[in-house]
């Protein structure tokens, strides 16, 4: 793969066509406009990250999580355009200087297909065809689309919310350039090829669309079988993907701390293990000279130092790999390849995170409450599509926007409609569908 075709501004819908312009942004600026003025990416603002929407102590949500990734997305890209710009001067004056931008929007996308209540629903949705009611369909659908809908995966999903053609849009998506798109791909291949873990990058119905942007980039294919194809990665996926490791581990450990989930003690122990004694005796110095008093404040330093630390080293391991990723080669992330004394600082977050935070009573309590609302919506707003002509499908169908093609003629389109509404919605809206639809509330008029 080589760089000046990796980073096109081509733009998915326009191809060919001459848009009059009337500023100076440049395409991927553009792009991360779109996403950010988007109602999707509002809506993620009422979806779950980790740990219960805000009471009276503020966490992260989804939408405050994709911002912070953007913003080190950002940094990386620039960190990395500069040095490989110095290895190669001939890219010097392309558009590969603008890979920060790129990755940046790619950020800012790379959570808008997932589901209310965070891995919970993904999960829901899974179950529902692979454990409940759904497992009936099987027969009805496509070998397609029930590979599809068992593995279902907020990944795949963002790449469906960003090139799919809702009803009602003037253009297929969000009309976005080709580079930003495939920099969200994180598995580059069909959920038939998804094998134990089912991780994929995008459902049979968006396929064709992947494979004319990978072509067009030149992204180099891996493997080719009666299942499906197998892509490398577009290597700013890479980015992205450090960008979001670096801010869930860290910011988790921020917020386990503001809900005393985690002592001071064990969050400043966390923090400061990601540098060596002397370093450690300087941040602590430096605490005390600026006055900072405040524990949270204190976390708060020393959380943007290790952020610092791992955008820098990850930006590292790109550059010092960038041979392997260009030939698709690469094996793992860029964490897995910084110094191995930050990387055993941040194997320690994660093993505290994994016993500590992700299985603390709030996340639990979020992921269960999640889970059978989702479970209930998947159930009842299938049910209806299979049986439209009943009174209380009808009922059901008339409360989803028309955007959502849930009246369409095939049962397929009609149950990708379903999984489009529901993954779609914020925590609070399906709570209240949930409730709204199982009697336990009333409208207030």
């Amino acid at each position: 793969m080589n760089w000046l075709q990796l980073i096109s501004n081509k733009r998915l819908g326009q191809e060919g066509r001459h848009m009059a312009r009337h500023d100076d942004r440049s395409e991927f600026k553009r792009d991360s406009d779109r996403l950010l003025f988007s109602a999707p990416f509002r809506r993620l603002q009422n979806k779950t990250q980790v740990f219960p929407l805000p009471g009276s102590i503020f966490v992260h949500n989804r939408l405050t999580h994709s911002l912070e990734v953007s913003c080190v997305g950002m940094s990386l890209g620039n960190d990395v355009s500069r040095q490989l710009t110095a290895r190669y001067p001939s890219l010097a004056g392309t558009l590969f200087e603008e890979i920060g931008t790129i990755v940046s929007a790619a950020c800012l996308a790379h959570d808008m297909g997932n589901p209310p209540f965070g891995h919970s629903g993904e999960r829901a949705i899974r179950s529902f065809f692979t454990e409940g009611a759904g497992q009936s369909l099987c027969s009805k659908v496509s070998e397609a689309l029930w590979s599809d809908i068992t593995h279902f995966e907020g990944n795949a999903n963002a790449f469906r919310l960003l090139v799919h053609r809702f009803k009602g849009r003037r253009d297929g998506g969000f009309v976005l350039t080709y580079s930003t798109l495939a920099s969200i791909v994180k598995y580059p291949h069909s959920s038939s090829m998804a094998g134990k873990k089912g991780k994929f990058g995008f459902f049979h119905s968006e396929q064709d669309i992947y494979l004319k942007i990978a072509n067009d980039l030149g992204i180099r294919e891996i493997e080719r079988n009666d299942n499906g194809i197998r892509f490398a990665r577009h290597p700013l996926v890479y980015l992205v993907e450090a960008a979001d490791d670096i801010c869930y581990e860290i910011m988790d450990i921020e917020d386990a701390h503001k809900l005393k989930i985690l002592s001071y003690e064990e969050t400043e122990h966390l923090l400061l293990g990601f540098f060596d004694e002397d370093v450690q005796r300087r941040m602590r110095q430096r605490i005390i000279d600026e006055g900072i008093d405040d524990v949270n404040e204190k976390v708060v330093y020393m959380r943007s130092s290790v952020i610092g630390l791992l955008e820098h080293e990850c930006a590292k391991a790109f550059v010092d790999n960038e041979e392997a990723i260009l030939a698709g080669e690469f094996t793992g992330s860029l964490i897995d390849h910084i110094s191995t004394s930050t990387r055993e600082a941040y194997r320690r977050c994660t093993e505290v995170s994994k016993a500590r935070i992700y299985n603390s009573k709030p996340v639990l309590d979020v992921e269960l409450s999640g889970y059978k609302i989702i479970e209930t919506l998947m159930e009842q707003m299938t049910q209806a599509v299979v049986a439209p002509d009943r009174y209380y499908s009808q009922q059901l169908i008339n409360r989803v926007s028309n955007q959502y093609d849930i009246t369409a003629p095939d049962l397929e389109t009609r149950l990708m409609a379903v999984i489009d509404y529901i993954s779609g919605m914020t925590d609070v809206y399906a709570l209240d569908v949930y409730q709204k639809i199982n009697g336990i509330s009333l409208p207030i008029v």
